[in-house]
């Protein structure tokens, strides 16, 4: 295997960061699949050599995707990174209620058709207690395959400058193979805002920088900029209004929303990054100096995205796509656990999974 590419398929691919992370260490994406027309064409705008299947992966027949991307060999990867919404403790129907808590299960049908030696699973840590989990160890077992236990692991540690705790699990057919994959990751340096979006043209309310696009301040209304002015540089909170400042739904309830309105820090990592990214109103996603939110291109670089990715859509659309995103560094982080998993010699006298 050293001597050919790992090949990869991504589902539930969204804009690419995935597929970028992966790029990035050396691994060949052969497909990719979603059925967010946005996202699509972001992912399209990035990687243009990858088959991309605009389409609801509940009625896409992995046969068909085979035939398509005309590909024989059993797959040596498959990316699942299933929609997190489900599992999330934002979530009030949680995975109990939530249609989508299913999609994780339909990877099954491509693990089966494709074979691949490895299935990585990528979510919110919610999912290491839902029920899909269970369901989904299960029906893993009957195809020949064990799912190692989740690990909860931070954005922060693989080179991200944000503060992002995800699920990451492997499936394989062997422990020797799981074991390996872990005993592999290797932590980061932290990387602070500073690093990441200090370099940036400084930007006032409504403007914008006129050699980057996506690096433009949203018009904040008058009042939005009065409190920006009491919040101090550097970490400050909405703990510093004045009673005048107040929004009526905060008076006396310092502990409830404490990051709304609140500054990134500059020589710490960022919160996390929601698809509100770019509204003080969602979130500590104000610039540490400047009397904004951050713009579109300082969430996409706090996701580690590099500066020339592109994006489609408007401001509210794109700045869904990074929120959502899987951080691109997180992805080239544990890349090479995967590839040092997928190219360890195996001991053919150890068992896969009992029963089988």
């Amino acid at each position: 295997m050293a001597s050919r590419k790992i090949t990869a398929i991504d589902i539930y691919c969204g804009s690419g960061a995935v597929t970028e992370g992966l790029k990035a260490e050396g691994i060949s994406v052969l497909a990719a699949i979603d059925n967010d027309p946005i996202a699509c064409e972001t992912f399209r705008l990035n990687h243009p050599e990858v088959h991309l299947f605009e389409s609801d992966i509940r009625i896409l027949k992995p046969t068909k995707l085979r035939k398509l991307i005309g590909y024989g060999r059993p797959l040596d990867l498959l990316v699942v990174c299933a929609p997190c919404q489900p599992f999330s403790s934002q979530n009030r129907k949680r995975s109990t209620e939530d249609p989508r808590a299913d999609l994780v299960l339909e990877s099954l049908k491509f693990v089966k058709e494709f074979a691949p030696e490895v299935v990585f699973f990528e979510n919110v840590p919610g999912i290491a207690i839902s029920g899909p989990l269970h369901s989904l160890r299960q029906k893993l077992a009957k195809l020949g395959y064990l799912l190692g236990d989740p690990r909860t692991l931070n954005a922060a540690d693989c080179g991200v400058p944000q503060r992002r705790e995800r699920c990451i699990m492997i499936a394989a057919r062997d422990q020797e193979s799981i074991d390996t994959f872990y005993g592999s990751i290797r932590t980061q340096p932290p990387v602070t805002v500073r690093q990441t979006i200090g370099e940036l043209k400084q930007l006032c309310s409504g403007e914008h920088d006129p050699d980057d696009q996506l690096h433009f301040a949203r018009k904040h209304h008058p009042i939005v900029l009065q409190r920006m002015n009491h919040i101090p540089q550097d970490g400050g909170s909405r703990l510093s209004l004045p009673p005048e400042l107040e929004l009526e739904c905060h008076k006396g309830r310092k502990n409830d929303f404490p990051d709304v309105y609140g500054r990134m820090k500059w020589d710490d990592v960022a919160p996390t990054l929601t698809t509100g990214c770019t509204d003080v109103t969602k979130g500590r996603f104000a610039h540490p100096r400047d009397n904004r939110a951050i713009t579109l291109r300082e969430a996409a670089l706090l996701q580690s995205f590099p500066p020339n990715y592109r994006f489609f859509g408007n401001s509210g659309q794109i700045a869904r796509q990074i929120g959502n995103a899987v951080p691109v560094n997180m992805i080239r982080t544990l890349a090479p656990s995967l590839k040092h998993c997928l190219q360890a010699p195996r001991n053919p006298e150890k068992s896969t999974v009992s029963g089988l």
